[in-house]
């Protein structure tokens, strides 16, 4: 009787009806989690009876079990003790050393930072309001251009999503059944060329007219030799991490989620040699870590259920087809898998959109003869987009939680748009050369 004979719209209609259902209970403002839990068991009862139920449990079970996922809150707890450590303050303020006299020199040190920072923990939101709290405040005290400020500090601080160790390539190896350190080492040079972009981008801007980016004042830039070199030595420490991290995993000493063990051993030493550590400060890191996992984790948990019982409806085959039976290209059917990235980033975050596109898209990928790899890195560069654009751009509600009053999301907003740009066309060079990314791999 708990059949409600759903299957007899067919999967067409099907798939109509639970995307519709998704849309619909997300404007009540239910969280992503609960909204696919709900429309997974209501097709599960609809379209199968209870009988089907075992079946959607098994794949959630195959998801919390997965052991990539152990490297996900280690990171998480880095990314927390570099938060409430002093570690990234010193680092900004040994960075802003080396900047010196150069035009829009601190814009181009908070990007280097913020590279630093992604390549220590792989968490976006602790970098922007870390960046938003050191760095955004001395660029306007300095008399850089407001949209400049605002678009570093963003930008900067989603570089995470791509350069190792990135939750979301950990992620998407996860569901993508591929190696997370091949991922790894794809992200590292389209990472480097983001930055670059950004870095380029300032400087052109600085250089050409310096009243955007004013330079240092004497004092500052005349600082005695004894206080640069203190200054200089708070990078050894942060460089330090990131090697033990990174330089591990590509070293083939460890694993990823080895790696990730050794990054908290890495932090917590740090914080006990510069006698930062706390019992309040553990106690803070743990919450934000339990907190932020227990999303990630609810959320991949009803994903994974809804995706389940999609693939049980035949929905995997019927998307599949449609898809490769587009008589284009094959290069234009990635691309409309882009567009499709890109508009679901307007509305969704980034977890809900790895849960449920990348089943349905990675194996149409592998179909088509391309590198899941490869696949992978776009998804990300993909994702960094997702984080700047409005409506609903994360990195603009982390940093108007600790920017001046003055700057509105109007301003973040417009400040963002030409590094949506350069991420835009990141994307496409990778895209129609992905030896960018595949070169290290091959």
């Amino acid at each position: 009787m708990w059949n409600l004979g759903l299957s007899a719209m067919g999967i067409e209609w099907g798939t109509y009806a639970l995307v519709g259902s998704i849309f619909l209970l997300l404007l009540t403002g239910l969280p992503l989690a609960f909204v696919t839990g709900l429309v997974a068991l209501f097709f599960t009862f609809g379209w199968f009876g209870p009988n089907a139920l075992p079946l959607v449990t098994s794949r959630v079970y195959g998801f919390i079990t997965e052991y990539s996922l152990v490297a996900v809150p280690m990171f998480v707890f880095m990314a927390s003790l570099l938060d409430r450590s002093g570690l990234a303050r010193d680092l900004f303020n040994g960075m802003r050393i080396l900047a010196g006299r150069v035009p829009g020199g601190v814009g181009v040190q908070t990007l280097v930072v913020a590279f630093f920072l992604a390549a220590m923990s792989g968490i976006i939101g602790g970098e922007i309001v870390l960046l938003g709290i050191l760095a955004l405040p001395q660029m306007l005290r300095l008399g850089y251009d407001r949209n400049i400020s605002i678009g570093v500090v963003c930008a900067g601080g989603a570089l995470g999503t791509m350069m190792p160790p990135s939750i979301v390539l950990i992620i998407y190896g996860l569901i993508a059944s591929v190696s997370i350190a091949d991922l790894f080492t794809a992200a590292i040079t389209p990472a480097v060329i983001l930055m670059l972009c950004y870095v380029t981008y300032v400087l052109v801007r600085c250089i050409r007219n310096p009243s955007l980016g004013p330079p240092l004042s004497d004092e500052e830039a005349h600082m005695p030799l004894e206080e640069k070199l203190k200054a200089i030595r708070a990078i050894i420490l942060p460089a330090m991490i990131a090697f033990l991290v990174l330089g591990t995993i590509y070293g083939g000493i460890a694993s990823v989620t080895e790696a990730a063990a050794m990054g908290v051993v890495g932090v917590l030493s740090a914080t006990i040699i510069r006698r930062e550590l706390t019992l309040g400060l553990l106690q803070k890191s743990v919450v934000q870590t339990i907190n932020t996992c227990g999303m990630i984790i609810w959320i991949g948990i009803g994903a994974a259920a809804l995706v389940g019982v999609y693939n049980l409806m035949g929905g995997n085959a019927f998307v599949s087809s449609s898809i490769l039976g587009i008589e284009a290209p094959a290069v234009v059917i990635i691309m409309v898998m882009m567009a499709i990235l890109l508009v679901l980033g307007l509305f969704l975050d980034w977890i809900g959109i790895a849960m449920l596109a990348l089943p349905i898209f990675v194996p149409i990928v592998v179909k088509l003869g391309y590198d899941p790899i490869w696949f992978g890195i776009l998804f990300a560069v993909n994702m960094q987009v997702s984080f700047l654009s409005p409506p609903f751009g994360p990195a603009a509600f982390y940093l108007k939680g600790v920017a001046p009053a003055s700057i509105t999301l109007q301003h973040i907003y417009t400040a963002v748009l030409p590094f949506i740009a350069m991420q835009l066309m990141v994307l496409a060079a990778i895209l129609f050369y992905p030896e960018i990314a595949m070169w290290m791999v091959d």
